[in-house]
């Protein structure tokens, strides 16, 4: 009997039997399967709006907004979709990127004093974090709005704060500075320190490369530019800034710069919010160092708060980041909450755009693009630092 079996040439596979053809093939149907799928639900979209009477497209960007918004930049209602969308955009920046810097601050502070060896201060520590750790943000960022900002003095008997800041139940105060026409040739001092704090930062990585030991590269440069930045403060004619300060005029108080008592409460919100968590996190990085390195520092005469600036933490800080990256991360995309307390950011603004043009898709797609590039970045950025100090650690 002829066997009549197709020859297989020794060492060679059949592409049909091949893993490596068969795992390609696999995700290739896979992928089409996903595209088709998509193709579908995107024409169910079109002809529901078609039925609606609605189009997608993006060129109601160009009309006019026609609503007004209380805090951001410089807007008219008469301005288009697009200028009212980037007010959300910057407002939502701003309240996050002040956050983080509130959070990560109060944070570090809480984290350390739980380990302290005083009874008092570790357990006022403890008590922080497990309260605003436990409670929901929403429901910390209206009682903040409600139940302290909207409960503050009025105007007539605001808080004074080192006679330059006012606090009061319509916002907070500050001195801002203003720039004067001596700014110029102030500048020409800060380029030069600029250019020493460059040379001086290459000769001493050069430096502790020829050691071959790590150190602080800007040892010698943030002081020169400090100095030359102070030198040339003090030698151009006349000031480079001046402080406009906030005075009482009619019902409020104009000059300097304001925060509304929406953005102080979400501020206070998120700030006090993260900060518990971040402490937890900055307790266990800590506590993950081998005892035995705060027992070294000690034996060479160290005291505490030096064992903890110059071993611990530096040890500690590649153990911190990647998990408070996490944690910036959240604080951005809880600003969000703001739409509770009626702060104008990027989710409040576009839910006014959905409502005045009927286009939620559009304008729903964009909000979240917003959102995944700014969490991309804060995390492309962390990440970056991450890997420097660990090879530097290395």
């Amino acid at each position: 009997m002829e066997n009549n079996s197709p020859k297989v040439e020794p060492g060679k596979i059949p592409f049909w039997r091949d893993v490596r053809v068969l795992r390609v093939l696999f995700q290739g149907i896979f992928l089409l399967g996903v595209i088709l799928l998509l193709a579908i639900l995107y024409r169910n979209m079109l002809e529901g709006l078609r039925g609606l009477g609605l189009t997608l497209n993006l060129n109601f960007f160009q009309d006019e907004a026609g609503f007004g918004i209380s805090e951001g930049i410089t807007y008219d209602p008469s301005d288009t979709y697009l200028k009212a969308f980037w007010v959300g955009v910057l407002n939502t920046l701003k309240v996050s990127i002040i956050g983080i810097v509130c959070a990560t601050f109060i944070g570090l502070f809480f984290g350390i004093a739980r380990l302290s060896s005083n009874w008092l201060i570790r357990t006022i520590a403890a008590a922080y974090v497990e309260c605003f750790r436990n409670v929901p943000l929403l429901l910390q960022i209206v009682f903040w709005y409600t139940a302290v900002v909207a409960q503050l003095p009025n105007v007539r008997e605001s808080l004074s704060l080192f006679g330059g800041a006012f606090i009061n139940n319509r916002g907070v105060y500050l001195p801002s500075p203003e720039p004067t026409s001596s700014l110029k040739i102030w500048l020409w001092f800060l380029g030069a320190g600029l250019l020493l704090a460059v040379f001086l930062y290459v000769l001493r990585w050069r430096q502790l490369q020829r050691l071959d030991r790590p150190g602080f590269r800007a040892k010698w440069a943030l002081p020169a530019f400090l100095i030359v930045a102070l030198c040339g403060w003090f030698l151009t004619p006349g000031r480079p800034f001046t402080l406009d300060l906030p005075a009482l005029q009619g019902f409020n108080y104009q000059g300097g710069m304001s925060f509304s008592p929406e953005f102080s409460a979400l501020l206070v919100g998120l700030s006090i919010y993260t900060s518990a968590f971040i402490a937890e996190v900055v307790r266990s990085g800590i506590q993950s160092v081998v005892k035995g390195q705060r027992e070294a520092a000690r034996s060479v005469g160290l005291k505490e708060g030096q064992t903890l600036r110059l071993v611990v933490l530096p040890q500690a800080v590649p153990i911190i980041v990647p998990p408070l990256t996490s944690q910036y991360l959240n604080l951005a995309k809880n600003s969000s909450l703001a739409v509770a307390i009626g702060f104008p950011d990027l989710l409040g603004i576009g839910r006014t755009m959905m409502l005045q043009t009927g286009q939620s898709i559009p304008v729903f797609a964009i909000i979240m693009v917003s959102y995944l590039v700014m969490s991309l970045t804060t995390s492309a950025a962390m990440n970056w630092y991450n890997r420097r100090i660990t090879r530097i650690g290395r």
